[in-house]
């Protein structure tokens, strides 16, 4: 019989494999720190958990594909990299790479996450591949790191170009507020919901205007205001 979805499911623990698929080595605590989710470090009573790993992660995924993208498509511009990097690096395409290595089977995560299907989760999934690459970074250093992201993401970045003209809805939404005089963007987010249900829900202002001009949800606070900016978007000019 097989396990019921009302049920925790425990991560698998067999690191060596995830290392195997991953590419390169990492040093045991680190790695150990990259797969502990906060909601599993909270009900551990309030222990380390990866989002110091995955904000070095970020970064570091940023400049590497901004620099592969840069040297890749020498002609292209400012406006047209910056979507193709959004593209490659946000939250759905990071959490598609993730899946590819088994990277959910992995991850220590609370009971309800693990009980409402956190494993497959794309907010989970992409914040612990930030983090793995910033263990990565702390093992072996820039070259390395690079190496691996480019070869995990080369599935990605082969149709950088087609995905970056759709996805990146927060840059296209600034160019249109510059290019019609509407002013400078922002958001305002509110979150509701346990760790393990958590929705945000974004608006999206420009500031020569008073109303909110979008609004989106997401189940992460960069997701959902890029659903908003895609939502106004649709409103202030339909044939986008």
């Amino acid at each position: 019989m097989g396990r019921s979805k009302h049920l925790p499911v425990p991560p698998r623990t067999d690191t060596d494999a995830l290392v195997e698929a991953w590419g390169t080595h990492v040093d045991a605590p680190l790695l150990q720190l990259a797969l502990v989710h906060r909601s599993y470090a909270n009900e551990a009573g309030g222990i380390a958990n990866n989002e110091r790993l995955e904000f070095l992660g970020d970064s570091v995924l940023s400049i590497v594909v901004a620099q592969k993208l840069y040297e890749q498509y020498p002609d292209v511009a400012e406006s047209d990299l910056s979507r193709m990097r959004a593209a490659t690096v946000s939250q759905q395409p990071l959490a598609a790479a993730a899946r590819r290595i088994g990277l959910g089977d992995f991850v220590f995560l609370g009971k309800g996450e693990s009980t409402h299907g956190g494993r497959d989760k794309d907010s989970i999934l992409s914040d612990t591949f930030e983090a793995l690459i910033g263990a990565t970074y702390l093992t072996s250093g820039l070259e390395e790191s690079r190496r691996v992201i480019l070869e995990c993401l080369s599935f990605l970045l082969v149709d950088a170009p087609s995905r970056g003209q759709h996805q990146d809805w927060k840059t296209i939404l600034i160019e249109h507020a510059q290019a019609h005089g509407l002013g400078g963007v922002s958001y305002e987010v509110a979150g509701r919901g346990p760790d393990h249900q958590r929705v945000f829900t974004a608006q999206a202002f420009v500031s020569e205007r008073s109303d909110a001009i979008g609004s989106g949800q997401a189940s992460s606070k960069k997701h959902a205001e890029n659903a908003a900016a895609q939502d106004a978007m649709s409103r202030l000019s339909p044939g986008q």
